[in-house]
């Protein structure tokens, strides 16, 4: 079986144009709006899921792509992660600006352990949907809540990580898409670990997640309030 990966230069639908023009139809003329979904505790979001989000948005012709931090994420059960609204707003200030990129606060703002089959649940039913996991969490994909659910709902667009093969991927989703980009070898887990150790990390997010993780002293010992000291964890999918 030939791997299916997509390829860059896409050229990107202009649906939205459309439905500015023509404010009496009901959706836009060129078809149902596709969407990506890209979530993870985003704590911090980094490059390598801004350039995930980008490539996936270009090369999947998607009208948007939805970065989604998670709630009360029930595989992460029992390891600290940061508040939801500094996550939420980290990912807020790194891709504002940025067009076809947005945050989504959904999962946040919902109470209780954190699903993707609900948060696929409150999406309209014409909207095309297309879930963006890395590779590593996709091998993951049997062990999630309604997983048969999930893949009937979406397409999935994998993004390569470093020790993680494509045939094992497409073992357990023949169905899969692959993105054509490198592999970016980075993690939250890691940047949390040299935030708290005082090293360096300004290159491995944007200048205003740096700005915000400095100002409001995340992932620092010994500090009050409600920040906190993230302990390692099994890594985002992304």
């Amino acid at each position: 079986m030939s791997t299916r990966y997509l390829r860059s230069g896409a050229g990107k639908r202009t649906s939205a144009v459309v439905s500015a023009f023509c404010p009496h139809l009901g959706s836009p003329i060129l078809g149902p709006v596709r969407t990506g979904i890209l979530g993870g505790t985003f704590d911090p979001i980094h490059i390598a899921h801004l350039h995930a989000g980008e490539v996936a948005l270009a090369q999947a012709e998607l009208d948007r792509v939805l970065f989604i931090p998670a709630g009360d994420p029930w595989q992460k059960e029992g390891v600290n992660i940061s508040p939801g609204r500094h996550r939420l707003q980290m990912v807020r200030v790194a891709i504002q600006g940025v067009p076809g990129l947005e945050a989504d606060s959904r999962e946040v703002d919902r109470d209780g352990p954190t699903y993707t089959v609900d948060t696929l649940a409150t999406f309209p039913d014409d909207e095309d949907l297309f879930l963006i996991l890395g590779a590593d969490a996709a091998l993951s994909l049997p062990t999630w809540h309604r997983v048969e659910d999930v893949l009937d709902r979406v397409t999935v667009l994998v993004i390569p990580r470093p020790g993680t093969n494509v045939s094992s991927v497409e073992a357990v989703v023949p169905q899969a898409r692959f993105l054509d980009m490198g592999l970016l070898d980075m993690s939250a887990t890691g940047i949390r670990r040299l935030v708290a150790a005082g090293g360096p990390f300004r290159y491995l997010v944007t200048d205003e997640v740096h700005r915000y993780i400095v100002d409001h002293g995340l992932y620092t010992k010994g500090l009050k309030g409600d920040t906190l000291q993230s302990q390692p964890e099994m890594e985002e999918s992304s």
